[in-house]
């Protein structure tokens, strides 16, 4: 049997469950995920391998109207993807209240198959599930509609069996035995990313990058050195806390994460930077990945 590989592409709004849903379907945990919008910032890649196939996984930023130039490279990556796959997955939360033509308006130009996925099925009832699949019928007619739960694995296999039955025939587009296109010190930053989404409030996450500015694999030992970056000093006050109260847990929890992802001992140093408005500069944004 010939080989199939291709790009499947994840885009919707923000906190649809983009992310959860990546992470069920590459079964491994690739995307941060937090209770708050807007979390996902870079398109993350994440691939699963097996004898017959090789599927590229796309997990976007969520789609919004950007305010800043963080938030236009955000967006993107978006665009980025959908022109890249030979699958679309639309992510839906059930409960969105419909006002997804930003959305809409994306998956109007490009080509490429779309199946429409409504989630979080398992906070909702039939009549609700039934009406949002009508809606989407009616809306953009997608190839396919699967109700799913991302969280409580609900259904994933059906959309698996979709792609691999979509999926072109190709020969694979890298390694088989590689999970994604991202390196360590990537994984390193955005777990740290995912401590301070959890950790704090307001507009303090989204106000912070991670750089990861030293990665040493000793022997017995992984030493790593990082450095938060806020806007402001009133910001930087805050992520270290009290006689750097706050600033210890961030490194705390995010060792114990980065340790059970190397399966190996971590020192993780974590230090405090402020550049001023850096999500509006091109410059910087460019240094941290977001611009080409």
């Amino acid at each position: 049997m010939s080989h199939k590989a291709g790009f499947v592409s994840i885009i919707g709004k923000p906190n649809a469950g983009k992310s959860t849903l990546m992470n069920a379907l590459v079964g491994e945990k690739m995307s941060i995920i937090t209770p708050k919008a807007q979390t996902t910032r870079h398109r993350i890649i994440g691939i699963v391998n097996d004898e017959e196939h090789q599927i590229v996984f796309s997990d976007t930023p969520g789609i919004i109207k950007p305010n800043y130039s963080l938030q236009e490279s955000m967006m993107n990556f978006v665009q980025g993807s959908l022109i890249d796959a030979d699958i679309i997955l639309l992510v839906t939360d059930i409960n969105e209240k419909y006002d997804e033509n930003d959305v809409i308006e994306k998956l109007k130009k490009t080509s490429s198959p779309v199946a429409v996925l409504i989630n979080k099925i398992d906070k909702s009832n039939e009549a609700e599930v039934m009406a949002k699949v009508e809606f989407w019928k009616e809306t953009i007619n997608p190839e396919v509609i699967f109700a799913v739960s991302a969280l409580l694995n609900h259904n994933i296999t059906g959309v698996m069996d979709y792609i691999k039955e979509k999926l072109p025939v190709h020969a694979p587009y890298y390694e088989k035995d590689e999970l994604t296109d991202k390196s360590m010190r990537f994984f390193v930053s955005e777990m740290i990313r995912e401590k301070i989404f959890k950790l704090y409030d307001k507009e303090i996450p989204y106000s912070t990058e991670v750089v990861v500015t030293s990665y040493k694999e000793e022997p017995k030992i992984t030493r790593i050195a990082a450095e938060i970056i806020v806007e402001r000093d009133s910001q930087k006050n805050i992520i270290i806390g009290t006689g750097g109260s706050m600033i210890k847990k961030v490194g705390t929890y995010a060792r114990q994460d980065i340790e059970a992802f190397i399966d190996k001992k971590v020192f993780l140093e974590v230090f405090v930077k402020v550049i001023p408005d850096w999500r509006s500069k091109k410059n910087y944004l460019k240094r941290f990945g977001y611009d080409d």
